[in-house]
């Protein structure tokens, strides 16, 4: 059982630490397969009789002879579907639905033959029911729907099934509980994990402005205060008398629920520290700048140069291309240069420095070799352009038969000396 805080009824009144006798005030009456109709015979017509026993045979019987009509009601306003529903019987639900009786009708208490389904835990009745187009939102004498009463039991999968066909979690019943607060309050532990999934408002309260967090320290330590505290709960919320969950933790006399809220107040400072860098360092990304902006701008430039050149090395020149067949092999011997080009060389090497001898006769021989070092990049231009291209073949296999350019340059040297 829960323990009931009794608090004072004026605003910034200090909670009391006397509690009340435990009480069920959600509003709800208990879900289970025993909470059906008290049955009498003698109250009772053939064919409500027959759907309470789950009698297919006599009902389909009752119902060609068209002695009774299928949504007929007895003293207490209930259908034979409400007996049937109650007691557990799919295949008289089977058959009263196949006959087009009324699914929404509602007995003394106002309950639906889906909400007495439901509060006997008659799944497979509520199924039916659902798939062939019951309400699942309308309420009771206590404006609780089916959903509170699936809240109030343990079965996951009926309160799947109401999820499944619109039924409104944040409904609430003449207590202001929710789904999910009546769950708190049962101690569902399943069934309070189940709703949070599946969207309910975590800080939804009550008619006394009590927060699910609140209800659950009020009692004695479960998992749900954890599970509770895994969302986004408002410590903040104020009941009717301003009192809030820490109060609630400090009254119910037990420290984990105290070190448990403390501990959700610490990590939730240290996300709101980190929200901020989180943000600003999403608004940098976005824009481009970020730290050491200027020297990854120049490895980009440098990688942006490098695959230039990888693509101008890629495109196949005269004396680079790659053999077109499988029977052609690369060919490494060693070839002879034509000895006309050596003689263009000879040749330039002459031409340009007679030219620099004219410019300058008083230079001696040591300056007119600088001066070969640096020549202007025109005549460079005009002497490389001259030269033969060998080819790559030869470049790749160097031999002492072939001289080096150094030995032309030298060669020329000592002919114009």
């Amino acid at each position: 059982m829960k323990k009931i805080f009794n608090f004072g009824s004026k605003k910034g009144q200090s909670p009391s630490r006397s509690f009340a006798v435990p009480r069920r005030d959600c509003g709800v009456p208990e879900s289970d397969t025993s909470a059906g109709y008290l049955l009498r015979d003698k109250e009772l017509g053939k064919l409500h009789k027959a759907a309470s026993v789950g009698d297919v045979a006599k009902v389909q019987q009752l119902l060609l002879l068209g002695k009774h009509d299928v949504n007929d009601l007895d003293k207490v306003k209930r259908t034979p579907l409400h007996l049937a529903c109650a007691k557990g019987y799919p295949d008289v639900v089977s058959l009263l639905v196949q006959r087009k009786c009324k699914l929404n009708l509602c007995d003394n208490d106002n309950r639906t033959p889906l909400i007495k389904a439901v509060q006997c835990q008659q799944e497979e009745c509520a199924t039916i029911l659902l798939e062939h187009g019951a309400d699942p939102n309308l309420v009771d004498s206590n404006n609780n729907t089916a959903l509170h009463y699936a809240a109030s039991g343990q079965n996951k999968a009926i309160a799947a099934q109401l999820l499944k066909h619109k039924g409104d979690i944040e409904a609430k019943n003449k207590e202001g509980y929710t789904p999910l607060l009546l769950a708190v309050t049962e101690n569902n532990h399943d069934i309070v994990d189940f709703f949070l999934k599946n969207g309910a408002n975590v800080n939804a309260s009550d008619k006394s402005k009590r927060t699910a967090l609140m209800i659950a320290v009020s009692s004695e330590p479960t998992g749900i205060v954890s599970l509770l505290l895994g969302y986004d709960v408002d410590l903040s919320c104020q009941d009717i008398y301003g009192w809030t969950v820490e109060q609630y933790a400090k009254l119910s006399g037990y420290p984990i629920h105290r070190q448990l809220i403390n501990q959700y107040e610490i990590q939730k400072e240290r996300n709101q520290h980190l929200s901020p860098q989180i943000n600003c360092s999403k608004r940098v990304s976005s824009t481009g700048f970020i730290l050491g902006g200027p020297a990854l701008d120049k490895e980009v430039e440098e990688s942006s140069a490098e695959e230039s050149l990888s693509r101008l090395s890629d495109k196949p020149g005269a004396d680079d291309s790659w053999p077109t067949t499988d029977d052609e092999e690369l060919d490494f011997t060693t070839k002879k240069l034509p000895k006309s080009n050596i003689t263009k060389i000879i040749n330039v090497s002459q031409q340009i420095r007679k030219s620099i001898d004219e410019k300058s006769s008083t230079v001696n021989t040591e300056h007119r070799t600088f001066l070969g070092h640096h020549q202007s990049d025109s005549e460079k231009e005009d002497m490389t352009d001259s030269l033969p291209k060998p080819s790559s073949q030869a470049q790749c296999s160097p031999h002492p038969a072939h001289p080096s350019l150094r030995s032309f340059s030298k060669s020329s040297h000592m002919m114009s000396t």
